[in-house]
């Protein structure tokens, strides 16, 4: 096997899709440094493991020898990627924009080494864009081409609002691999669209268009809609070590498989080795604690991963409590106070239907005891440990 065949095996290990493989081969075959492309739009301060599936490729292109340009869409945050969405999005506010950029700047570099990556903003060059560059560009594609886009397509039928400014965000994130000359562009398959126009607009410049390759979209921890802050089933990149082992800890068996696939650093041959230990009888959950270990030494420390694998295992194995919980007040009106209502005042719950919710389902505990009665009543100055699922603790005062 060639050395660009080794390359190659080791880009399209977890890819959605290459567009054009052979494209990429001749690029490699050059044997000189690629330029490779990937954009965040800062529309929140953390980075989860959603986004860490792409970083992750990037690492990979890195380790081959190729110059990683890590672009912070800090402008076209501004619009609002249209990707997906319903309806139109209200965009951020600069101040917003900027404070999360520099969140995104710095997180990145959990996974990529910062001497060999460009951080780069599309402000710089858009920016200094006219209104005149901005009718030039926009002339550069119909609207017939913009409505092939699943997303505006669905809504334009259904009757629902698109805003013309919308319309812009493709060609500006397409117009990015103009500015860096990018020789690849990864993406979510979601972003599918965008990455074909960015080609486009290269060919129509007489640059080599980029190839595009596309990632998964990482399930959340619910199994079932995408990774997503928005959803609450996400695993923060930056969250506190036990919680995003227990995160990780609370994912599907068959969920793991698919975590190991896009998030893992280990080999194929040796993933497979696992599923073959558990075919043949191991826990899945003892292979669940690698996965946890793993992803926790990424983000933290070996030292953390190590510790986060024996307090869980004290924790959820021997029955006992944190050693860490928080300790909160809550108010009582009348002399006391529903367990639904401590819960959502605590922190505990979003609200008290789904505090009914979790008692419903065997999911609440007092002082480690499995509650049943929704309207149960906690008297003023009585303190308990309060416990919703498996990663939920707090030590509450009646006051």
């Amino acid at each position: 096997m060639s050395q660009v065949d080794d390359a190659l095996k080791i880009i399209q290990q977890g890819s959605e899709e290459i567009l054009l493989l052979d494209e990429l081969r001749d690029k490699l075959k050059q044997g000189k440094p690629l330029r490779i492309k990937a954009g965040f739009d800062p529309t929140a301060a953390d980075l989860h493991l959603g986004h860490a599936v792409l970083i992750n490729k990037l690492k990979h292109f890195q380790d081959l020898g190729h110059e990683i340009l890590y672009l912070i869409g800090d402008f076209t945050a501004m619009i609002g990627d249209p990707t997906g969405k319903s309806a139109t999005r209200p965009p951020l506010t600069p101040e917003a924009i900027k404070a999360n950029a520099i969140s995104f700047k710095e997180q990145v570099f959990k996974i990529l080494d910062p001497e060999k990556t460009q951080v780069l903003f599309n402000s710089a060059w858009m920016g200094k864009m006219t209104s005149a560059d901005l009718i030039q560009l926009a002339a550069r594609y119909n609207v017939a081409r913009m409505m092939e886009r699943d997303d505006f397509n669905k809504r334009y039928t259904s009757g629902q609002s698109i805003a013309i400014h919308e319309f812009l965000y493709p060609l500006l994130q397409g117009y990015d691999s103009v500015e860096i000359r990018a020789d690849v562009e990864l993406g979510g398959t979601d972003q599918k669209f965008n990455l074909l126009v960015g080609r486009e607009l290269q060919k129509q410049v007489g640059q080599v268009p980029q190839v595009i390759q596309t990632m998964p979209l990482l399930e959340g921890t619910d199994g079932i809609q995408k990774m997503s802050k928005s959803l609450n089933n996400y695993i923060g990149i930056c969250e506190p070590v036990d919680e995003m082992f227990g995160k990780i800890m609370s994912i599907s068996d068959d969920l793991m498989w698919r975590y190991f696939e896009l998030l893992s650093f280990k080999t194929e041959a040796q993933v497979k080795a696992l599923k073959s230990e558990v075919r043949q009888g191991k826990n899945p959950r003892d292979v669940k604690f690698l996965l946890g270990e793993e992803i926790v030494e990424r983000f933290h420390s070996r030292s953390d991963a190590v510790r986060a694998t024996e307090n869980f295992i004290k924790r959820f194995r021997g029955g006992e409590l944190p050693d860490d919980m928080p300790e909160v007040d809550v108010s009582a009106a009348d002399g006391s106070a529903m367990v639904g209502q401590i819960l959502k005042s605590a922190g505990l719950t979003k609200s008290i239907s789904e505090s009914t919710r979790m008692i419903r389902q065997g999911a609440v505990k007092i002082d480690q005891q499995k509650i049943e009665d929704p309207k149960l009543l906690f008297t003023v100055g009585t303190t308990h440990v309060f416990q919703v699922g498996k990663r939920k603790f707090a030590r509450i005062t009646i006051i």
